[in-house]
């Protein structure tokens, strides 16, 4: 396999971000470090064509005597027995726009990729080789949070805050300054303000009990009911006068009868 990178970045940085397993790791799309792994341990999924793989594995990085560095990595399918091996070798040379990265290598796989189409296979290969290198290039202009042990804190300082100084009480006026104030004009009160302070006069003095159920007074004064018991005496006398009579009139009647 051969492939060429273009990256936007000097040929120093990317040497500097190869030789830092952490960057590397950051460097891959996708890949989920193990927690207490080494660096560039973990699971990864690749996408080729329409499906998608699971490998778990580890990737490592050593440098050459001639600059050059190698790349070696192995993995395994989550769900299944497939392998992937790879052996590449990265060189860099700087260019005018950046920096030139020459892949080399070979690469053998087994398992649910090797059914797959060749050509779906070496785009997805290459697709996340060029991500793999421009990650680098990323991750080597991350710069390295600082401590919070190295942030300077400012000195207190030590100046005494100026005291306030007392306000001075103003000075009273003299008697030939005084305007003399007039007194306010008092209205009287309207009839209904009038007939709520009688009221509430009338309560003071009185339980909580007497003035809850003290019916009101004044003009909100309940309105008596009109007496009907004259009507009712009434005409309880007039049904047994009118039967009275009644019965004088039959009597009457029959009596004249006879006498013809």
């Amino acid at each position: 396999m051969e492939h060429l990178v273009y990256v936007p970045a000097p040929a120093s940085r990317l040497r500097g971000a190869l030789a830092d397993p952490a960057r590397v790791a950051r460097a891959v799309p996708g890949l989920q470090q193990d927690a207490g792994a080494a660096p560039g341990t973990g699971r990864l999924k690749v996408r080729v064509g329409s499906h998608s793989i699971t490998y778990r594995g580890s990737l490592r990085v050593s440098a050459h005597d001639d600059g050059s560095y190698a790349v070696d990595g192995d993995a395994t399918e989550a769900r299944g027995t497939g392998t992937v091996k790879l052996a590449l070798t990265f060189r860099l040379a700087d260019t005018d726009e950046g920096c030139a990265v020459s892949v080399t290598g070979t690469a053998a796989a087994g398992g649910r990729v090797a059914e797959l189409p060749a050509e779906a296979v070496e785009s997805a290969a290459t697709r996340l080789l060029n991500r793999f290198v421009e990650g680098l290039g990323e991750a080597a202009e991350e710069p390295e949070p600082a401590s919070i042990f190295d942030t300077e804190v400012p000195p207190p300082s030590l100046e005494p805050e100026p005291e306030s100084e007392p306000e001075s009480e103003p000075e009273p006026e003299s008697e030939s300054q005084t305007e003399p104030v007039s007194e306010p004009v008092v209205e009287p009160l309207p009839e209904i303000f009038a007939e709520a302070a009688h009221a509430r006069r009338t309560m003071i003095g009185r339980s909580a009990e007497e003035v809850d159920h003290a019916p009101p007074r004044g003009r909100y004064a309940p309105v008596p009911a009109p007496q009907t018991v004259a009507g009712a005496s009434a005409l309880r006398w007039a049904a047994p006068a009118a039967a009275l009579a009644l019965a004088s009139a039959i009597v009457v009647t029959r009596a004249l009868r006879r006498r013809r």
